[in-house]
């Protein structure tokens, strides 16, 4: 796995780019834009092309990621909500395209009770149109599960992609703290195994191109988005070495979302304590008698 973080962007991308390879990241999260405002993304022409031509050349970081506004809901029935969403998500798809990222992450949004039969047809068809605008791979990400949010189960993601006629472009990212507040469980082998096998089932494990790795302030099944540093929160170790350690999941971008240990943001303590249950999550798996050469 590449282990990394969402990073800071005070200061520009290229300052960004020096944190990741501080705290030793080897992956990097970024937004092209605001998470929280409706504007152009900062990552403009000009910008995104001295980025793309800047992080290639680190010797720590071998993968960027972004990842889409908050704001951006193609569930709505809200017509001037949904355009803007349509609109924000194609600007930023190019602009992660630009600066050379394996992927935009994007929540859909919520249907908000109008169900997601209702809107479907919408969501695939501002998906696709995104798609068609842009040469970068959008990764959805499945969700905690309150308000209607789409994207709680990885039955939903698939009914998604499929809507959008399976394009290969699509891709899903798995949340480990949305997985554990929608009520998945994953703290033993066997139950990591059934997980990996639930996504396989679904969306299908080629489609699974990016991790968030983080622990829940809230109970399992809370259906709450709230994360917590890796193994200290309601979640604690066991979960994340019987994931992490799962044969089919190596060689995946794994990326801290967590308050850090000061409460500024992911950190290379963060970091070290992450890579640490890897491995030993790896130790896990060999003990019970599962490799790589398993696959």
């Amino acid at each position: 796995m590449f282990f990394g973080a969402q990073v800071k962007q005070a200061g520009g991308l290229l300052v960004a780019l020096r944190r990741a390879e501080t705290m030793g990241a080897e992956v990097m999260q970024v937004f092209a834009q605001s998470p929280r405002q409706w504007r152009y993304p900062e990552a403009n022409v000009e910008r995104a092309a001295v980025f793309a031509g800047a992080w290639p050349a680190s010797a720590v970081v071998r993968r960027v990621v972004c990842h889409a506004p908050y704001l951006i809901n193609l569930g709505t029935t809200n017509e001037e909500i949904y355009d803007k969403s349509c609109s924000c998500l194609t600007e930023n798809l190019r602009a992660a395209g630009a600066m050379g990222a394996a992927g935009l992450v994007v929540h859909i949004g919520s249907h908000l009770g109008a169900g997601l039969d209702s809107r479907l047809d919408a969501i695939a068809s501002g998906i696709r149109c995104a798609l068609d605008q842009a040469d970068c791979p959008l990764l959805l990400e499945n969700t905690a599960g309150a308000g209607g949010t789409i994207g709680r189960s990885f039955e939903e993601l698939a009914r998604v992609i499929e809507h959008a006629d399976g394009d290969r472009r699509l891709g899903i990212c798995l949340d480990t703290q949305h997985a554990w507040a929608a009520g998945m469980s994953f703290d033993t082998v066997d139950a990591a195994d059934a997980l990996v096998d639930e996504i396989d089932r679904t969306v299908g494990l080629d489609r699974l191109a990016c991790l968030h790795v983080n622990d829940s302030k809230t109970a399992r099944g809370a259906g709450l988005d709230r994360h917590e540093n890796v193994g200290r929160g309601t979640m604690g170790k066991a979960p994340f070495r019987a994931l992490l350690g799962h044969p089919r999941l190596q060689g995946l971008p794994a990326i801290l979302e967590v308050p850090g240990t000061d409460e500024q943001g992911p950190d290379a303590r963060e970091l070290r304590a992450v890579r640490r249950l890897h491995k030993e999550g790896i130790r896990l798996r060999l003990v019970s008698g599962q490799s790589l050469s398993d696959v």
